[in-house]
C-alpha cells in the first residue's frame, strides 16, 4: 500500500484517496450525493437512469477504491445489493478505517481482482456492472478483452447495463479496440467524454455504456445538456465513426491503457 494516502479534500467532510501521487476517488462523507470528479458524474448519471428513481438495483462494481459510486448508490437507491471487487485490501482496509462506509450500506467488499471477481458470479446476478479499475494509472488490459466482456454479458443477462471508464487520448488506438472488444457481444453502445478530451490529445476518461438490450441513449443526453460539467453523448453511430474499426483485445494481445504523461 506504499504511496496511498487519504487526505482533505475542498471542504470539511471531504477527503481524497491518493495513490501514487494521483487522485483516485473524492468522497463527502457528509454528503455521499455529492460527486466531485467529472467523470464519476457521468458514472453516476448512468446510476441515475437505469432504473427508476429512488429503486434499488443490483451492481457490482470492479475498482473500489475509496468507493464513492457505491455510497452513491447507498445514499439514492436504498436497499441496493451491491458487491465491490477490489483486490487491494490493505486499501479498502484503510478506506473503512478512515472513511467508513455507512451502516447498513448493502455495500460488500470482496479483494479479489475483477476478471476472477466477475467469473465467480451467478449468471445474471447484477443489473448494472460499473468498470472503473487502475493499475499504477492505467486501466488494465484484462478488463477490455473479448472474453471478460463475454463473462460480463453472462453476468447482467439480456437486460443488464455495463458502464465502463476508460483513459486514452487522441487518436483512440486503444479504446477503438475496446470498443470492438465490447461489440462482440454487446449490440448496443454509448460513449460519453467531455469534448476536450475528444478533440485534444490529453490524455482523458471515456465512460462507455453497453447493454443487449437498450442504453439510457435519450435520458443521458438529456443531462449531458445540464450538467454543471457538459459532456458529449455519442450514439452507436457516432462511436462507429469515431471509435470504430478497431480489433478486438484478446487474452492473448491484451494490453493496458495508455500510460497518463507524469509532471516532473
Amino acid at each position: 500500500m506504499a504511496d496511498t494516502e487519504i487526505v482533505p479534500g475542498d471542504r470539511p467532510g471531504t477527503f481524497v484517496l491518493r495513490m501514487s501521487g494521483m487522485d483516485q476517488s473524492c468522497v463527502d462523507l457528509e454528503d455521499p450525493t455529492r460527486i466531485v470528479f467529472d467523470y464519476v458524474r457521468r458514472l453516476a448519471d448512468v446510476v441515475d437512469v437505469v432504473a427508476p428513481v429512488g429503486a434499488p438495483l443490483r451492481v457490482v462494481h470492479v475498482g473500489g477504491a475509496g468507493m464513492t459510486l457505491p455510497r452513491y448508490v447507498a445514499a439514492t437507491r436504498p436497499r441496493s445489493a451491491q458487491v465491490v471487487l477490489e483486490p487491494a485490501a490493505a486499501v479498502t482496509e484503510t478506506v473503512r478505517r478512515e472513511l467508513p462506509l455507512p451502516r447498513n450500506s448493502g455495500i460488500k467488499v470482496r479483494d479479489v481482482d475483477g476478471r476472477t471477481g466477475i467469473a465467480s458470479l451467478r449468471d445474471g446476478h447484477a443489473e448494472l456492472v460499473v468498470v472503473d479499475a487502475f493499475a499504477d494509472a492505467r486501466v488494465p488490459g484484462e478488463l477490455v478483452t473479448t472474453a471478460f466482456v463475454a463473462d460480463l454479458l453472462r453476468v447482467v443477462g439480456p437486460t443488464g447495463v455495463v458502464a465502463l471508464n476508460l483513459t486514452d487520448r487522441a487518436p483512440f488506438g486503444w479504446t477503438r479496440r475496446a470498443v470492438a472488444s465490447l461489440r462482440t457481444v454487446f449490440p448496443q453502445l454509448l460513449l460519453t467524454a467531455e469534448p476536450a478530451t475528444l478533440k485534444a490529445k490529453r490524455l482523458g476518461n471515456l465512460v462507455v455504456v453497453a447493454s443487449a438490450g437498450a442504453v439510457p441513449l435519450a435520458a443521458l443526453q438529456a443531462r449531458a445538456t445540464t450538467a454543471v460539467a457538459p459532456y458529449r453523448v455519442l450514439d452507436a453511430r457516432a462511436v462507429s465513426d469515431s471509435f470504430g474499426g478497431g480489433t478486438p483485445f484478446t487474452v492473448a494481445d491484451a494490453e493496458d491503457s495508455p500510460a497518463p504523461v507524469r509532471a516532473r
